[in-house]
C-alpha cells in the first residue's frame, strides 16, 4: 500500500554560490584589474573567460591564492570538479586559514557526492571562521540529504544564531524538524522564515505540509493557495494542495490539482502515483491501474524495480507453455490481496513461481493452484517471464465489475485448525477476533491504527473476544494484562498459518486495515474492518462492503479521527448479535 507523498523543498540562494576571500586584498593594480574583471565574468555566466583570467593572473602572481579560489569556482560551474578540487587545495596550501577556500572546497565535494570529505571542509571554514553562517547551513543540508536530521537542525540552529535573518536555514530547520515529528517546531520555524521572507513560496508550502500533519487541513490549503500565488509554476505546491484537498472529499479538485502538477513537471512520478490512488479510490480501475506503474519512479520505490533480462508481462502475450515469476513487491497484506490471481496465470497454461515473504509462504501453499514459492531473497528457478504481483490487476484489465472476488482462496490448515479447536475448548458465546494496530513503520499508522483502550465498551458485550496480533505496542501490553476478557494468543502465533487457523476458529473477526483483515477476507471469514475517514484507496468511497471480499462489512469514520464513533457502530450491531 503507498502512503501520500510529499516533496518538501529546499530553495536554492545566495549561501549556496562560491564566495572568495574577503580579507586578501589584490597585490598589484594590474592583479586588481584581472581579479575585478575575472569576478565579472563569474558573475556573468562566462565561466570559460573567468577561467582563463584567472590564469593571467596566476601567471603574474603564481601564490595568489584568491585567484586559485577564483578559478576553482569557475571550474566547478564547468563540471571540472578534479581540476576545481586542485586549485581549492592549492589556495588551502598558500593560505591555511583561507576559510572560503574551504567552504567552495566542500561545495565541490557536495556535488561529487562526497558528503563525508564535504563535511570536513565545512567543518575546516568554520574552525577557522566560527560565525560563517553559510558553512553551517550548507553542512546542515549534506546532514539532511544522510537522514541525520537531529544533526542538520543544530547545524541550521546554528546558521541562525549568527545570522538571525536567514530565511534559508529557518525554513530548512523546519524541513528536519518536521521529520523528526516535531510538527509544532517545525511550523514555527517556517513561519519565522516567512516573516523574515513574505515572498518565499517553499516556506508557504512546507508550512502547509506540516499543517496537514497537525490536521489543520484549512490552513494547509490556504498555505498552499500561497505559494502558488507567489509561484504559479511551483509543481510541489499543486502536489501537496491536491493531498489535502482529497482530505475534505473534494475528489475532482483534487484531480485538477494533480493534472496541473503534471503539466508543470510532465514527468512528475508521485503525482501520477497519487493521482492512480485518487483513481482506484473512485472505482475508475481502467486509468487507475495504468497509471499505477508510475510507481516504480516515485519517492515511496524509486529504485526498487527489478530488472531482469526476460521480458515483463502485463497481460499482452500468450504465456502458455511458460513459467512466470511473480513477486511480492510490497507489504503482506497486498501479497495475501493479489494472491487470488496466480490460479487465474494458472488457466492461462503458464507455470508459476511465486517469491513472498517467509512468514507466508506456509499460509500460500494453500492456493488452488500449482505454484513454486520461493522466499524473498532467495534465487528463483529459471522462468520465461515476470510480473510484480500489484501489476496483475493491470495485466488481467481488472474492473470494479470483474475482480476476482470468491473467497476462500486461501485455507487454514487441518491440522493447525484441529489444534486451535483444542486449545480453545467448547464455545458458549458468539467468537470474535481483534486486531487494533498494525505495524508501526506502516507510513499510514497513526490513521489506521487505535489503542487497545478504544474497545473497552466491545470489551462489555457477551462475547469471547480473542486477541488475533502478534505485535503489541508497550501500552497496549500494559492495558492487555488487567482485561480478562480478551485471551492473548501471541506466543502461539508463529506465522500467519498459525493465525489463519485461529481465525477459522472464529464467528467474527474485527480488524482495522491490517494484513489480518486481508487474511480473515481471503479465508472467507466475515470480517468487520474499521477504516479512517480517509481510507486506503482499496476500500473505494462510501460503501459499507468490499468487493475484493465479499464477507466483509466497512466501518468508516463518521469525522476525522472518530473512532469512537466507529466503535459504537459495531457496538451496536454486536449486540444484535451477541443476544
Amino acid at each position: 500500500m503507498f502512503h501520500r507523498l510529499r516533496t518538501l523543498l529546499r530553495a536554492p540562494g545566495d549561501s549556496d554560490r562560491p564566495v572568495l576571500n574577503e580579507h586578501a586584498p589584490p597585490d598589484t593594480p594590474d592583479a586588481a584589474r584581472l581579479l575585478r574583471t575575472a569576478a565579472q565574468r563569474y558573475q556573468a555566466g562566462q565561466w570559460q573567460q573567468a577561467v582563463e583570467l584567472y590564469q593571467e593572473l596566476l601567471a603574474l602572481h603564481p601564490d595568489h591564492a584568491e585567484a586559485c579560489t577564483g578559478r576553482g569556482n569557475a571550474l566547478r560551474e564547468l563540471k571540472r570538479h578534479d581540476a576545481a578540487l586542485q586549485d581549492y587545495d592549492r589556495a588551502i596550501r598558500l593560505q591555511p586559514d583561507y576559510a572560503e577556500a574551504h567552504f567552495n572546497k566542500a561545495i565541490a565535494l557536495q556535488e561529487l557526492g562526497r558528503f563525508d570529505e564535504a563535511q570536513q571542509s565545512y567543518g575546516q571554514a568554520i574552525r577557522y571562521r566560527p560565525d560563517y553562517a553559510s558553512a553551517y547551513y550548507n553542512r546542515g543540508l549534506i546532514l539532511q540529504a544522510l537522514g541525520r536530521f537531529e544533526e542538520a537542525q543544530q547545524s541550521y540552529e546554528q546558521a541562525i544564531r549568527y545570522r538571525a535573518d536567514f530565511a534559508l536555514a529557518w525554513n530548512n530547520r523546519g524541513n528536519a524538524l518536521q521529520e523528526l515529528g516535531r510538527f509544532n517546531e517545525a511550523l514555527q520555524n517556517y513561519e519565522q522564515a516567512i516573516r523574515l521572507q513574505p515572498d518565499y513560496a517553499e516556506a508557504h508550502n512546507n508550512k502547509g505540509a506540516v499543517l496537514e500533519k497537525l490536521e489543520r487541513f484549512d490552513e494547509a490549503l490556504q498555505s498552499y493557495d500561497e505559494a502558488i500565488r507567489l509561484q504559479p509554476d511551483y509543481a510541489e505546491a499543486h502536489f501537496n494542495k491536491a493531498i489535502a484537498l482529497q482530505e475534505f472529499g473534494r475528489f475532482d479538485e483534487a484531480q485538477q490539482s494533480y493534472a496541473q502538477a503534471i503539466r508543470l513537471r510532465p514527468d512528475y512520478a508521485d503525482a501520477y502515483l497519487n493521482m492512480s490512488i485518487l483513481k482506484l479510490r473512485m472505482g475508475d480501475f481502467e486509468a487507475g491501474w495504468k497509471l499505477y506503474e508510475w510507481r516504480w519512479r516515485g519517492d515511496a520505490q524509486k529504485g526498487l524495480q527489478r530488472i531482469y533480462p526476460q521480458p515483463l508481462w502485463l497481460g499482452e502475450e500468450p504465456i502458455a507453455g511458460k513459467t512466470i515469476f511473480v513477486y511480492a513487491e510490497q507489504g503482506l497484506g497486498d501479497a495475501i490481496q493479489m494472491c487470488r490471481y496466480l490460479p487465474m496465470i494458472e488457466k492461462l497454461g503458464a507455470r508459476i513461481i511465486f517469491e513472498t515473504p517467509a512468514s507466508l509462504i506456509p499460509l500460500l501453499s494453500t492456493l488452488d493452484c500449482d505454484c513454486t514459492l520461493v522466499e524473498r531473497g532467495q534465487q528463483p528457478p529459471p522462468f520465461d517471464v515476470y510480473c510484480p504481483i500489484m501489476s496483475l490487476p493491470l495485466a488481467f484489465k481488472t474492473t470494479l465489475q470483474s475482480i476476482p472476488s470468491e473467497v476462500p482462496y486461501l485455507h487454514a490448515d487441518p491440522h493447525k485448525r484441529a489444534t486451535w479447536k483444542q486449545r480453545l475448548g467448547e464455545k458458549g458465546r458468539l467468537r470474535a477476533g481483534l486486531v487494533w494496530s498494525g505495524s508501526t513503520i506502516h507510513t499510514n499508522d497513526r490513521n489506521r491504527s487505535v489503542s487497545l483502550g478504544v474497545f473497552n465498551s466491545l470489551l462489555e458485550l457477551p462475547v469471547e473476544f480473542h486477541s488475533l496480533q502478534k505485535e503489541y505496542r508497550e501500552q497496549d501490553s500494559i492495558l492487555l494484562g488487567g482485561l480478562a476478557k480478551l485471551k492473548d494468543h501471541q506466543q502461539e502465533l508463529a506465522d500467519f498459518a498459525d493465525t489463519a487457523a485461529l481465525i477459522s476458529e472464529m464467528d467474527l473477526v474485527i480488524s482495522v486495515d491490517t494484513s489480518v483483515a486481508h487474511l480473515a477476507g481471503a479465508l472467507g471469514k466475515e470480517v468487520w474492518i474499521l477504516l479512517p475517514f480517509t481510507a486506503d484507496y482499496r476500500w473505494l468511497l462510501d460503501r459499507m462492503d468490499s468487493p475484493w471480499y465479499p464477507t466483509a462489512t466497512l466501518f468508516r469514520q463518521p469525522a476525522r479521527g472518530d473512532w469512537v464513533g466507529v466503535i459504537d457502530q459495531v457496538r451496536e450491531r454486536l449486540e444484535g448479535m451477541a443476544d
